[in-house]
């Protein structure tokens, strides 16, 4: 084979590698200062630049053990070219686990790949020792003259450069178009100037060309840069701060500031506010970090450990604050909390505060309790059962309960209609009230759903106690205007009582009288929709709120539920009785029947039946009951 080749020590310049292992530690220095998104796939990235930074510091030494051949145990200089080779190899192979990471690739989906990497870098790691053991490539003869042989280098090089090339394409449409050619330009570069080196003789450069695409994945994947105004980062970078921290089990301490005037697109704090947080950063912590999550919303965390006196400094900047607020006159929320197992276990830091947002006032701060973590994991929870709920559109899913509220009928002087309620039953944490998942369910989408389910279960209800021989009028379901606004609501009404082949006369549709005039609109075509099929309707919650008469009496009401609040109001003083005695009379004239709901007394029932009631419900008579028991107040038909 070949003889000494002194051209190619000669075209050897360490300052290639130099400017290497000045760029891998400013790069630990940035990542350090910086913050940047510690994703699994980083934690490899950064890997490589400390395999890169031995790579130039071995090839340095390689080159310079060459110059002394003859006068340096040649083992050295073998030693000093083994690692260096294997460096870079293992930097490639780190590639190929980076891409894996990054791109969220199943185990089982790219064995291939993982397989292919491990049986070539061993290959590798064989050939280089083989090779060298049977002369066949790169060693030194005993008159000192290098013998180059079988190139193992590039043979590696070709290899684990193919597997990448065959894992971008397989999964170029798992990464942003723009990322994915940053980074095969870059490596296009790369590979470019390993060609132009190979050809030139040279070799100073291979070391850098690995370099490349480091730069371009902190870049194009991993920055996440500091506000300059306030010193902020992003969101992502703080659940990458939750992530490392929860993983090395440091404890923190938030501090959370929302002001709602500056939420919005685009929107944020103006610089009078900006100038206050950045002085109180330096004023009160030794180690803080900024993290803005909104326009309107910022988080201070600092680690307990190098802020011992977290808590007496939040007191005090919480002092500062109150002095600046006349100034400022902003709507705030402040929260303060440490970090939560539950909560780092999830990285659902953010939701918990906006969780606490919901539930405390404006300007107003709170401190969090284990309470307060423990409502929020049962209110995720809930949203989980709830989108499973929805997701199964199981019409007799065991997790929704019917219950009823029997309804008393003045003239026939017993029960004989009821009003159909829901409850959850969930595994962890029993039954769920309306109160609490009916919110979760309008804000999340998944009224319409249990509004199905509900409704079938009444149907199944109404039909039992028919088939039992129950005398009954009806049972009455209540419907929410996110039920309306549906498409499909006429024709599921429909299909679900007519599946269950019961009367439709036999389910009553209560709903609420509606503020907005497209929804009144919608309710009002959906009524005369399903009028005549039977069903009657009831208007719920009369008094409370805003009741437009010129509305309702465009609306086909069968009955009308007069709320709670009302029969408290006739019994507290004589006028009030008498415009709700009013008002029930009139509804009874034009053929609209009156039902009280909140009866809990007999002093309610008296007054309630004194002021025209047809129907009466409320504890006085039962308390919302599992639908099994309604068969304890609905009498059976006399047999003819």
């Amino acid at each position: 084979m070949a003889t000494r080749v002194v051209s190619y020590y000669e075209n050897y310049t360490p300052a290639a590698d130099v400017l290497v292992m000045g760029m891998c530690f400013v790069f630990l220095i940035l990542i350090w200062r910086a913050y940047i998104n510690r994703t699994k796939s980083f934690f490899f990235l950064r890997a490589m630049i400390y395999l890169l930074f031995a790579a130039a510091a071995s090839d340095i030494l390689y080159h310079v053990s060459m110059n002394r051949i003859g006068e340096i145990p040649n083992i050295i200089i073998y030693i000093f070219r083994f690692i260096f080779h294997m460096c870079l190899f293992t930097n490639l192979w780190l590639y190929v686990l980076y891409l894996r990471a990054s791109v969220h690739v199943e185990r089982k989906s790219d064995r291939r790949f993982i397989r292919a990497g491990v049986i070539g870098y061993f290959v590798i790691l064989f050939l280089e020792i083989f090779t060298l053991i049977t002369r066949t490539g790169f060693y030194i003869r005993e008159d000192n003259s290098v013998h180059t042989g079988f190139p193992v280098f590039l043979i590696g090089y070709v290899h684990f450069l193919s597997l990448l090339i065959v894992m971008i394409f397989k999964y170029r449409n798992r990464v942003y178009k723009q990322v994915l050619r940053g980074v095969i330009e870059t490596i296009g570069v790369s590979v470019l100037i390993i060609i132009v080196q190979q050809i030139h003789g040279q070799s100073s450069f291979t070391v850098a060309t690995f370099m490349f695409p480091i730069y371009a994945l902190l870049y194009l994947i991993h920055s996440n840069p500091y506000d300059i105004e306030t010193g902020s980062v992003s969101e992502s970078a703080f659940e990458d701060l939750v992530y490392i921290s929860s993983a090395r089990k440091r404890d923190l301490y938030f501090m959370s500031l929302y002001m709602h005037d500056f939420e919005g697109k685009g929107r944020k704090y103006p610089k009078e506010i900006q100038n206050q947080v950045r002085r109180f950063m330096v004023k009160f912590f030794r180690s803080p970090m900024l993290f803005q999550i909104s326009g309107g919303h910022m988080i201070l965390v600092v680690d307990k450990a190098k802020d011992p006196d977290y808590e007496e400094s939040g007191r005090s900047m919480l002092a500062e604050f109150n002095k600046v607020y006349p100034i400022l006159k902003v709507d705030y929320k402040i929260v303060f909390f440490d970090s939560y197992e539950k909560l780092s276990e999830e990285n659902d830091y953010v939701g918990f505060v906006r969780f606490m947002h919901s539930r405390i006032e404006e300007n107003s701060f709170v401190k969090v309790t284990n309470r307060e973590v423990d409502d929020y994991m049962n209110y995720k929870y809930i949203v989980n059962e709830l989108s499973d709920i929805a997701e199964k559109e199981d019409l007799r899913d065991p997790r929704v309960k019917l219950y009823c509220q029997p309804v008393y009928n003045i003239k026939s002087g017993r029960f004989d209609t009821a009003e159909a309620l829901m409850r959850i039953d969930l595994p962890y944490i029993g039954i769920v009230f309306p109160d609490v998942f009916i919110p979760i369910a309008e804000k999340n989408g998944y009224i319409y759903p249990l509004t199905k389910i509900i409704l079938a279960k009444t149907c199944d209800k109404v039909k039992e106690l028919t088939e039992n021989g129950y005398d009954f009028k009806r049972i009455s379901v209540n419907f929410s205007v996110y039920d309306l606004r549906e498409e499909s609501f006429t024709e599921m009404v429909q299909k679900i009582i007519g599946d269950s082949g019961i009367d439709y006369g036999k389910i009553a549709i209560e709903l609420t009288e509606s503020q907005n005039e497209s929804d009144f609109e919608v309710m009002k075509e959906k009524i005369e929709e399903l009028k005549g099929s039977g069903i009657k309707f009831y208007l719920d919650d009369f008094g409370t709120g805003y009741s437009n008469f010129e509305r309702i009496m465009e609306l086909p009401f069968d009955i009308v539920k007069f709320d709670r609040s009302l029969v408290i109001a006739s019994g507290n003083n004589e006028k009030f009785r008498t415009i709700v005695s009013n008002l029930a009379r009139m509804f009874n004239e034009v053929q609209y029947a009156v039902l009280y709901e909140g009866i809990e007394d007999d002093s309610d029932e008296m007054r309630c039946i004194d002021m025209s009631a047809k129907y009466l419900q409320g504890y006085k008579y039962s308390k919302p009951i599992p639908a099994e028991k309604l068969t304890e107040f609905f009498e059976k038909a006399e047999k003819s």
